[in-house]
């Protein structure tokens, strides 16, 4: 058997220890021992892109905000079905996640980030979506720590929060949509939604396509 080995390993805000792994083949994050994510394991990242973009035509050219890059399966998704013209802003909290993505995962998925339809950013997608301006994105992709209850930064919380949910809104042009990941399903989260001003509903979905039941749900959020 082949063993699993370590590439890189980053501390985080909150003093946690995120490590890349790799083994045969496969690729995995895990924060303090806990695995986060895995290369196989990619159906909800992949579907989180395909509803982003369900209601526009292929090849159509839209404004995309991608918070949380990991191991750039949504990126992938939002890619093969939007336009060239197309203006993608991946922004991700640590630097160093962005550099593993063009190091050590190149041939998966971090060649997208030399796309000349993406824009990666360093930086807190809370502050980023706080300080955007009205109708900034047609489609916002939020895949952030582990949803509503934050593990890898806790002051990602503010995202989700009232005020969270309502800059969120407010970045969204008239008819956009927002995807939202969860660990699983939070009705309070999903009111907080509603009460910004956005139409909720909530899809399951699965860790792997051939999975029979969902583990994850995904928070769809259209503003009028």
């Amino acid at each position: 058997m082949k063993p699993r080995v370590k590439l890189a390993e980053t501390t985080t805000p909150d003093g946690g220890l995120l490590a890349l792994y790799v083994h045969d083949g496969t690729f995995s994050m895990n924060l303090n021992g806990q695995e986060l994510m895995h290369s196989k394991a990619v159906a909800s990242e992949r579907m989180m892109g395909s509803l982003g973009l369900e209601r526009h035509r292929p090849g159509e050219s839209l404004r995309i905000l991608i918070g949380g890059l990991g191991l750039g399966f949504t990126l992938q998704a939002v890619l093969e079905s939007t336009g060239k013209g197309s203006v993608v802003d991946v922004v991700e909290l640590l630097p160093e996640v962005i550099l593993w993505n063009r190091k050590h995962l190149e041939d998966l998925n971090g060649r997208l980030l030399a796309d000349t339809r993406v824009k990666v950013l360093a930086d807190d997608v809370n502050h980023f979506i706080r300080s955007a301006s009205d109708s900034s994105y047609d489609v916002i992709l939020l895949d952030i720590d582990n949803g509503p209850i934050a593990m890898v930064n806790k002051m990602n919380s503010h995202l989700y929060s009232n005020s969270g949910c309502k800059a969120i809104r407010s970045a969204l042009a008239s008819g956009g949509r927002a995807i939202l990941w969860s660990a699983g399903p939070d009705p309070a989260f999903a009111n907080r939604l509603q009460q910004a001003g956005l139409k909720v509903r909530a899809v399951p979905a699965r860790t792997h396509e051939s999975a029979k039941r969902a583990a994850y749900t995904l928070y769809v959020a259209e503003r009028n």
